[in-house]
Parts: C-alpha cells; structure tokens; sequence
C-alpha cells in the first residue's frame, strides 16, 4: 500500500518565506543604504566629487585600506596557524586557548583599544621595551593594524577550523608512503583545500577591518592626514553637521567595500574552480 500522505515543510511555503526574506533585508539593508545614496546625491555631483577628492579623505582611505589589508594578510598567515595547532594537536590548556579565540567577539571594541593603547603606548608593557629602538606601535598606523589583527584573526581561525577538522589523515599518509616530501605534502594536498576558506577568512578580516572604529579610535591618536581612520572622519563630519559630506564619505566606503568584496569573492570562485577542475 503506497503511502499517500504528503510531507509537509516545517516552515510555510516559498511564497511567505520569500516574502518575509526581502521584507526584512529591504528593513535592514536596502532601505537605510539607500538612504545614504540619495542624501550623498543632495549634494550634487560637483560637492560629491569635491568631497571625496579631499586631500583629507583620500589620506584617511589610504591609512584604512593599507591598515585593513596588511591586519587580514597577517591574520591569513598566523590564524591558519593557529587553526593548524587547535585542530592538529592536543595539550594542556587547548579549550582554554580555543575560547580565547572568540574573546575580540564578546570584548567591546573600545575597550579592547583602550587595552591595546596602554600596553603598546610608550609607557605601556610593551611599548616601554620598543622605545629604546624607535618603535613606536601607539599613535601610528602600526598601532591601527595592531588593533585590526585583534578584531580580525576569530574570522580567520573560525573559517579554516572546519576545513582542517574534515580533511583526510589518510591522504597525507598516503602522499608521504609515495615520497612526497612536507613541502610537496602541503602544496599539492592541503593547500588546494585549504586556499578557499583561507580566502574566505581574508575577506570576512578585511571586510570587519575596514568598518572598525572603536578598538582603532583610541590608539590611532586620530591625526589628521596621518593616522586618521575613515570611520572617524565620518563621526568628525556629523560633530560638524556636514551630513552631506558624511554620507558623501560614507557613500565612497561602500562602494569601495562591495567592489572589494566582490573581487575577492571572484578570486575565491576562481581559485575553487581551478583546483577542483584539476
């Protein structure tokens, strides 16, 4: 006897599903970014454009962007590390250090900058021992990246964790029983595997870097033309009550933001294919 009865989804249908879908990213995404275009486009096309060719906005998207991308090549480097130790190896502590991971998450931003900023400042713990060098890390854009590597490896190590959790021992076991060396182990197995959500980390650090303000504020020293942050010099624009030049501004970032993002995801499509298709 066939078995008539119908099984029915948990949740209602595509037609209310879709519905409540783009009603809710229309709420939170669509409609407040639409709003920063059409109050950017108040301005006109002449103060738009003279607003985003400021000498002082073009430094400050310089210190951001450079700050964000070394802060996520750096996470990419040591977060796959990181990644590499939790997931490889066992010792005493490793939940411990494995919750500490999650700790920029839960932390508040500013006060882990007012941390950061005590300890690498020039009477800070560390700071106080690069001095004698000419290192200063408190007040300069090593500092920003300091405060971005923070906020930013979680995305890193929490990406690639998964992938290495799922990867085959045997595989390398049997690459190492043909001749393969460690080198030739890691480049011709681990890596193809391992390039897309190490790209995904990437983007994920350098996305959340670029938008960052309260870990950056205070250990930026927020200099005009030097350590000046894009984030900041939007707040400095509403203090001011240039709400078109802060929407100008903040306009400018996210285009900047989604062409990024989509060149990166492009690159991560690419590399996936490349090497599932070899």
């Amino acid at each position: 006897m066939k078995n008539n009865l119908v099984q029915k989804s948990i949740l209602p249908g595509f037609g209310m599903t879709m519905g409540i879908t783009v009603i809710y990213l229309s709420v939170i995404v669509l409609i407040p970014l639409s709003a920063v275009a059409l109050k950017a486009a108040s301005a006109g096309w002449a103060g738009l454009w003279e607003t985003i060719t400021d000498a002082r906005v073009l430094a400050s998207f310089r210190v951001t962007l450079g700050a964000s991308f070394a802060a996520a090549a750096v996470n990419v480097v040591f977060g796959f590390l990181v990644a590499w130790v939790l997931t490889r190896y066992t010792f005493p502590g490793k939940r411990f250090v494995d919750g500490l991971i999650d700790l920029p998450f839960a932390l508040p931003t500013a006060v882990a900058g007012i941390a950061l900023t005590a300890i690498y400042s020039q009477n800070g713990w560390i700071g106080r021992w690069l001095e004698p060098y000419g290192i200063k890390i408190a007040f300069t854009p090593l500092g920003i990246t300091t405060a971005l590597i923070f906020i930013g490896l979680p995305f890193v190590v929490r990406t690639v964790q998964p992938v290495l959790l799922e990867l085959d021992g045997a595989v390398e076991e049997a690459a190492a029983s043909l001749g393969a060396k460690r080198w030739t182990t890691f480049r011709k197995v681990l890596f193809p595997e391992l390039l897309p959500p190490l790209i995904t980390g990437f983007a994920l650090a350098f996305s959340r870097a670029i938008g960052e303000y309260g870990s950056v504020v205070f250990i930026s020293g927020n200099m005009p033309m030097k350590t000046e942050i894009v984030p900041l010099l939007i707040m400095t624009k509403l203090e001011q009550y240039d709400y078109a030049g802060a929407t100008a501004i903040a306009l400018l970032m996210l285009v900047v933001s989604f062409v990024l993002l989509l060149l990166i995801n492009f690159l991560q499509w690419r590399s996936h294919r490349r090497f599932t298709s070899s």
